[in-house]
């Protein structure tokens, strides 16, 4: 099979596209014939050295709809079900830009109904990491939030699920994104400026770090995207970073607010596998709105 692989770190053209052995699912894992696999940041920080591995081939890739394929013992999945799955991990051999991978059947839920493999496959790193974030915050409903890079991937699954918690979000973006933003349910909007030490909790999906901080009152909380890199506590608000974890039930309420309308997956492109370093160049360019995604 194909896959997306590094062997030496650097920028989009670091990226292999390389034959390997299909790989063989142990017990308690599952093998997805993959349809759509998402590019997220995380992928070119491991492209680009950020998390170690130097000497390994690593490969790429985290995301993943498609359709199981084989499976372990124990599990209850069956040959012929479209899933979606979460593959964590930094530095791992294949990931799941691929024709196939392996990953363990508690990180998999079943495949939305209501979209395609492409826009499914947008889902997992994006709206878990959205949905644990928020729960490091912990906030009442009726708490203000102010939602980072709230026109991006994860910042888009946060308003949107900030807001069915009965949250009042305000998102901050740039300034033509504001329709959108409120379209997913923020009640406000900055750009950005936003008023200083004014909201209860911060969700900061833009990695903007101190300068977002500065927007929570006193006794408030701040939540990052990157595992241990939030800034240091001031003014008594609790700083938190999540470290996204698979979680096939917790995906599998997320697709169900897919199929009900509630949340909203984004594509920016499609790409094929054989592109993959195409694909690295455009997200380093910047001014992607929803996801790249890569089919074999």
């Amino acid at each position: 099979m194909r896959a997306a692989v590094v062997r030496s770190f650097g920028g989009p053209e670091a990226v292999d596209v390389v034959e390997r052995e299909v790989p063989v699912p142990a017990a308690r894992q599952v093998r997805i014939k993959v349809a759509a696999a998402a590019l997220n940041p995380v992928d070119a920080g491991v492209r680009s050295g950020v998390f170690g591995g130097a000497g390994k081939e690593i490969g790429l890739g985290w995301d993943v709809a498609g359709t199981v394929d084989a499976t372990g013992a124990a599990t209850a999945w069956s040959v012929g079900d479209e899933v979606v799955a979460l593959d964590y991990g930094m530095v791992k051999p294949l990931g799941t830009h691929a024709e196939y991978v392996v990953v363990d059947a508690g990180a998999v839920a079943a495949a939305p109904a209501t979209v395609d493999a492409v826009h499914a496959a947008t889902l997992p790193l994006n709206a878990l990491t959205a949905a644990q974030a928020l729960d490091l915050l912990d906030l009442a409903p009726g708490a203000s939030l102010l939602v980072t890079g709230a026109a991006g991937a994860v910042g888009g699954y946060a308003v949107q699920l900030a807001a069915r918690r009965g949250l009042a979000v305000t998102g901050l973006a740039r300034e033509g994104d504001e329709e959108f933003v409120r379209s997913l349910g923020a009640a406000g909007f900055v750009t950005g400026q936003a008023a200083p030490a004014a909201y209860d909790g911060v969700l900061d999906a833009a990695v903007l770090g101190e300068p977002a901080l500065a927007w929570a009152r006193d006794g408030g909380v701040y939540a990052g995207v990157i595992p241990q890199a939030q800034p240091a506590s001031v003014r008594g608000v609790r700083t938190d970073a999540v470290e996204v974890s698979a979680d096939g039930a917790r995906l599998a309420e997320l697709v169900r607010l897919v199929d009900a309308g509630v949340l909203s997956p984004r594509v920016a492109e499609v790409f094929s596998l054989a592109d993959a370093a195409k694909a690295h160049a455009r997200l380093a360019e910047g001014g992607v709105r929803g996801r790249l995604v890569l089919i074999p």
